[in-house]
């Protein structure tokens, strides 16, 4: 089974990465790496209060579930083989720490590893309004290679639902893996 690494850091939005957890594991092995921030805002927005009960609700065979103090895990080093990386949603603190090299938990390690071993890296920062700092980490990422998917919807699709969106949002994110989906109406045209 491919290998693929998802990282849920404390920005709001933690529904888009919980969505993408469930799409990647019906087809791959997959990583999840969730900063202590993250546990903060899945409790508030999302109701899961632990990361022990985060564990108990992905308890599957092809899901390992670390923390960012996990630094020994297996995701920092280059030969573990991935397909890639996704961080959805990426806060701020954690795209900054990315584009200065500043590996300092797993999170970050796993990003300066798919970065150096020349991997897919999709990045989901969930901020507004952007600073002139924000556009500049984000550029500077984006012109080494790493995918910059912002959590913008959009509604040419007609979504009915908050769920129509999310999909929307996760099934580009899949898109820019490569990876097929069916998760939402494409644009063929008028």
């Amino acid at each position: 089974m491919e290998r693929l690494i998802l990282a849920i850091t404390g920005a709001s939005g933690i529904i888009y990465g919980i969505r993408l957890l469930d799409e990647l594991s019906k087809n791959f092995e997959v990583s999840v790496i969730l900063s202590k921030n993250a546990i903060q805002v899945i409790k508030h927005e999302i109701g899961i209060e632990s990361l022990h009960e985060f564990k108990q609700r992905f308890n599957k065979p092809n899901i390992k579930i670390y923390s960012e103090n996990d630094i020994d895990a297996s995701v920092a080093s280059g030969s573990y083989k991935t397909r890639g990386m996704f961080i959805v949603p990426c806060s701020m603190k954690t795209l900054s720490s990315i584009a200065s090299g500043y590996a300092d938990n797993l999170i970050t390690r796993a990003a300066d590893v798919t970065i150096k071993e020349g991997r897919k890296l999709i990045i989901s920062p969930r901020e507004m309004p952007l600073s002139s700092i924000h556009l500049e980490n984000m550029l500077k990422l984006a012109k080494i290679g790493v995918i910059i998917a912002p959590p913008v919807p959009a509604f040419y699709h007609k979504p009915n639902t908050i769920d129509d969106i999310v999909n929307f949002i996760v099934g580009k994110l899949l898109d820019s893996m490569g990876i097929e989906n069916q998760l939402y109406r494409r644009w063929n045209g008028q």
